[in-house]
Order: structure tokens, then sequence, then C-alpha cells
């Protein structure tokens, strides 16, 4: 005859077991992730989205499968930061200078302050928002944040110094079309999509981007001169839907947090090469003359844009922001005058 206490053992077992289980089918269960993007799939912030994506999967052991959406498939450019927080998408890659005023903090790395290269600029604004954790982001989790190229002047008619722009109608959106007016341009707001007929049939004279888009829309069919001035960045931040990530076991937090300054640096890295390789093609293969402007005149137009950062100063100011803390981390920042 068996004892109670027989029993009593089998019965803690099977629970035991039971439980065990059920943690092994928790730990092995796929969680799928949704990732909205609003450029096209071949542009650079949509290239980072698809590594961060494989890194992750990888990295979790398939744990995590990540369902990407470029080209506004899920949400538009202006939507993603509210479809994340809502949780129409878990994951949004946007461009803060998109919605003015929003993102004060961030807005500092978008002023004129004539970084090299991207790897520079992202580097300081990852470090920016981890230290100074603004406000305008504490309804997400910040999964990275990176930069383009700084802009350059594409055009039809030759421009090697900045006298030439005076008067020119230029293609600008966001954070170029202050600079590009105190610069005297002309600046214009167009879609992307309509730049190439706009320059074909003469409507404007060319367009400030960053310049992997010589190459990538084929810009230097119509621009065949470019006018590096290291002008104004975009500046992007990969946001996560805070509950969601709140949900996920402490193990893949891990994995996601790890990649927050490794991906914004591969990010960076990437985009300058593609900038170096859609220049060296433009001027090898399709003819196309670019002008460096040389650091004394560099040094002559921050004179000439310091408006733009009085304007910025006063709005922080009636927003109760410190301004000079945000401006003096940037102006300071090590990588300055480096590429690494």
């Amino acid at each position: 005859m068996m004892s109670k206490g027989f029993f009593f053992s089998s019965t803690v077992l099977v629970l035991g077991c039971f439980l065990l289980l059920n943690s092994c089918r928790k730990n092995t269960e796929v969680i799928t992730l949704s990732y909205a993007n609003f450029p096209p799939d071949s542009t650079f912030p949509c290239i980072q989205m698809e590594h961060w994506k494989q890194e992750v999967e990888k990295r979790s052991g398939g744990r995590i499968k990540i369902n990407t959406f470029p080209g506004g498939t899920l949400l538009g450019a202006k939507d993603i930061f509210d479809g994340v927080v809502a949780g129409t998408a878990d994951i949004g890659n946007f461009a803060m200078s998109y919605q003015p005023g929003r993102f004060p903090v961030s807005e500092a790395m978008d002023l004129p302050h004539f970084f090299a290269d991207s790897q520079t600029a992202s580097r300081i604004l990852a470090e920016l928002l981890e230290k100074f954790q603004p406000a305008e982001f504490q309804e997400v989790k910040i999964l990275t944040a990176f930069t383009c190229p700084p802009g350059v002047v594409m055009s039809s008619q030759k421009a090697s110094t900045v006298e030439d722009l005076k008067g020119m109608s230029l293609r600008s959106s966001g954070t170029l079309l202050e600079p590009m007016k105190l610069l005297g341009s002309l600046p214009i707001a167009m879609p992307q999509s309509d730049v190439p007929d706009a320059l074909q049939k003469g409507l404007i004279k060319g367009i400030v981007s960053s310049a992997e888009v010589l190459k990538d829309m084929n810009y230097a069919k119509y621009c065949k001169s470019v006018l590096a001035a290291n002008l104004p960045v975009t500046s992007f931040a990969v946001v996560m839907n805070q509950k969601k990530y709140d949900s996920l076991p402490e193990e893949l937090k891990v994995i996601l947090d790890a990649l927050y300054y490794e991906q914004s640096q591969w990010t960076a890295k990437y985009v300058d090469q593609h900038v170096e390789n859609s220049l060296a093609w433009a001027q090898n293969e399709q003819q196309v003359e670019i002008t460096t402007l040389p650091p004394e005149v560099i040094t002559g137009l921050r004179t000439r844009l310091e408006p733009i950062f009085d304007s910025y100063r006063k709005k922080l100011t009636e927003r109760k922001i410190d301004a000079e803390k945000l401006l003096d981390f940037i102006s300071k920042h090590p990588a300055l005058g480096k590429s690494e």
C-alpha cells in the first residue's frame, strides 16, 4: 500500500515538471514585432532597419521575429511616432525634424554645426539622448539614433562658391530651409518624388540633401555641380512601444539595449561610405564637378547662420529648457573633428 507521502511527492514532482515545461515553452515562444519606416526600401534608413532586424533575430536565437514595413506601408513619415505610442507598430524609425517644435532637445543636432560626417553627428546624437533623457521621448523606448550625412548642394548650374547660390531655386526641406534662406538661395519645398521632373523642366535648379541621392535617385543625371558645404544633418530615432518593450523577457531586453550604440555606429559608417561611393560614381561616370569649401569659408558661414542658433535659444527658453547645456555638449564633444 502506497503512503500519503508518496502521493504528495508524486504530485509535487508532476507539478514541478508542468511548471518547468511551461517555463520552457514561454522561453521558446517566438515574439513577433512590427517595424514601420517611411523612406523607400533602397535608402539608408531602411538598409539599417534590415540590418538591425537580422542582428536581433540572430542574437535572440530566433525568439524575436521582426516584420518590416518600408516606404510608409504601415505608417506615414509624420505618423510613425504616434503610431508606435498607440501600438499600431511596435517599432518605428522617424525623423524628428518632420514635426517642428515637438522634439526640441533633438532639434539641437539639426542646427548648422557643420559636422564632417554622419559618424561624428550620430555619435553625438546617441550620447546626447542618453545623457539628457529628453521628455519628448518619455512615451517610448529609444532603440537607437543616427543622422544622415551633412547636406550638399547639387545643381544643374555651376556652383563653386556660396555666392553662386544667391537667387538659385533649390529644393530644400526640414532642417535645410532656414540655412539656405540665410545663404541667399530660394528654398522650395516639394516631395522627393517630384524633384526629377522639376529639374528637367527647370522649375528648380537643384536640390540640397545628403549626397547619396546623387546615385540612389540618379540626380547626377541632372545636377552636374556639387558644392560640399557640410550643411545641417537630419536626425533620426528608432523607437519602440514602451509597454511592448516592458513585456519582453529580461534577456531579450539586454539584446535590444546592447544594439543602441552599435547600430548607430554601423548606420553612420554605412551611409558615410555610401556617400563616398556616390560622389566617386558621380564624378567618374557622370562628369559631375565637386567643390569642397575650405575651412576659412566654413568659419564665415557659421557667423552668417548664427541667427538660427539665437532663434533656437529663444524658443527653448520659452519652454524652460536650457539650450546652452545642449549646445555646449555638442560644440565641446570630443568627436568633433574626428571620424571614428
